[in-house]
């Protein structure tokens, strides 16, 4: 560290520049979706990757991360979850960059994905076909792929992805096709119900089964 006439310090260490990147995902088409947008720059422009972008000097992470979901994508998530951190020396081709990685669930009928800022689209893709993604993206989506299933059994994480009035056979659909296991259905409802997060309104679902009692998130 050197000391300079004015006060000021300079570390002989490089000052890698900090990033967020986010993965968004929601149900669609009874498929597990993540936003991605087009790169509308250089470098692989043309390219998908997940909504993200530099941290300015004036804000924390989380704040980054909300800016440029909203600035890319037009997105506004509630509550971003850190999952990860990126840090391979070569993982961006402009200088050393370190991301910091968020993931959150939306319900599809809350939100409309639309292009801004930098990015050329946004659109979803179902997780299970992909295209070629930008930066080492593909792999921060398996990171939070993995996180996500790995919190799915608390269950409080999957009510993001429902509507504001839903059944408990929606509900145990979105945890099957997150978490990719079939749940029994008596041990499924009996634990969300015992888990104090939905309140039972007194409506009905009707269709050509069974009437199935509506909830929402207390």
């Amino acid at each position: 560290m050197s000391t300079h006439e004015d006060g000021s310090f300079t570390y002989r260490y490089p000052h890698p520049a900090v990033a967020t990147d986010i993965a968004i995902f929601t149900l669609r088409e009874g498929r597990l979706a993540v936003l991605l947008i087009e790169r509308g720059e250089e470098p692989f422009q043309g390219d998908w990757a997940l909504p993200g972008g530099f941290l300015r000097p004036d804000e924390d992470l989380i704040s980054c991360a909300r800016r440029e979901l909203c600035e890319e994508a037009g997105v506004e998530a509630p509550l971003l979850r850190q999952f990860g951190v990126f840090s391979a020396p070569d993982r961006d081709p402009r200088d050393r960059v370190i991301s910091v990685a968020y993931l959150a669930l939306l319900s599809s009928d809350r939100l409309k994905p639309q292009a801004g800022s930098d990015a050329a689209d946004a659109r979803w893709f179902a997780v299970a076909d992909l295209p070629a993604l930008a930066f080492d993206h593909r792999q921060i989506v398996e990171a939070a792929l993995a996180a996500l299933r790995s919190v799915a059994e608390a269950t409080d994480i999957l009510l993001d992805l429902m509507p504001a009035r839903f059944t408990l056979t929606r509900l145990q659909a979105a945890y099957e096709i997150v978490t990719s296991q079939v749940a029994d259905k008596r041990n499924f409802r009996a634990r969300v119900l015992e888990s104090g997060l939905l309140q039972e309104t007194e409506d009905m679902e009707r269709g050509p089964h069974r009437p199935a009692r509506i909830y929402r998130r207390v």
